[in-house]
């Protein structure tokens, strides 16, 4: 039987220490309610302040377990990108190179915390992304988007050009997407025009810094197995 080629799993650092958010929240908040009843009098400023801060832990312990317990997953033919609401995938032939994207501010350029994709084909990326994801993606990169084009905002007065999501789009190839498709290869058309990119890819869902996984992905370009490999080795 054929050996099975290994794969790469990437662990989000989003996700990472939710279930102990959660336990030390709730035992803290537990002690609280127990000194509280136990002894005679009103609960006093500190012990407010105690089980607020359980309480937000619990909220944010709970956030992280919602996240996905990968964020990628590197084979030979494919980069996939989980996330709660699903996920994307990018054939390895279809990926030119990564980098960090950069905002002009003044006289110096200021990095985006988050890695930049630039793709050889955007139709091919299109026809596989379900608009589910795809739309969410559009709410929770809409903070890096603007943070690019603010170079052309003058005086808080953006090109409408850039904050309207256009709900058609005709790809290279003569593809017309409508809806939430749309609007999100609308969006990578304007990421790389402004600066180079087709996709980000966030810090928060990387197991290491930005600078560190654009040369991965760049290494996994050139050659998959050998990368995959020697990742593998390290952990």
């Amino acid at each position: 039987m054929d050996k099975k080629p290994p794969a790469l799993r990437v662990r989000a650092q989003a996700s990472r220490h939710g279930s102990e958010f959660l336990i030390v929240g709730g035992i803290g908040l537990i002690i609280i309610m127990l000194v509280n009843l136990l002894r005679p009098g009103e609960i006093s400023i500190v012990e407010i302040f105690l089980a607020t801060t359980c309480i937000a832990a619990i909220f944010i312990g709970f956030l992280k377990t919602q996240e996905p317990y990968f964020s990628l997953t590197f084979t030979q033919n494919l980069l996939i990108y989980h996330h709660k609401v699903g996920n994307w995938q990018l054939n390895h032939a279809n990926f030119h190179h990564s980098g960090i994207p950069k905002v002009e501010q003044g006289l110096e350029y200021l990095e985006l915390n988050a890695v930049g994709i630039k793709l050889n084909n955007i139709d091919e990326f299109l026809t596989q992304i379900h608009p589910r994801i795809a739309g969410r993606l559009l709410i929770e990169q809409r903070h890096l988007f603007m943070q690019v084009i603010q170079k052309h905002c003058k005086n808080g007065d953006c090109p409408s050009k850039w904050l309207i999501e256009e709900t058609d789009y005709t790809a290279p190839s003569g593809q017309l997407y409508k809806g939430l498709i749309a609007m999100f290869a609308n969006r990578t058309q304007h990421l790389r025009q402004l600066t180079g990119y087709d996709l980000l890819l966030p810090a928060n869902v990387l197991d290491v810094d930005i600078w560190q996984f654009s040369a991965d992905l760049n290494r996994w370009k050139l050659n998959p197995s050998e990368f995959i490999e020697t990742r593998l080795q390290k952990k």
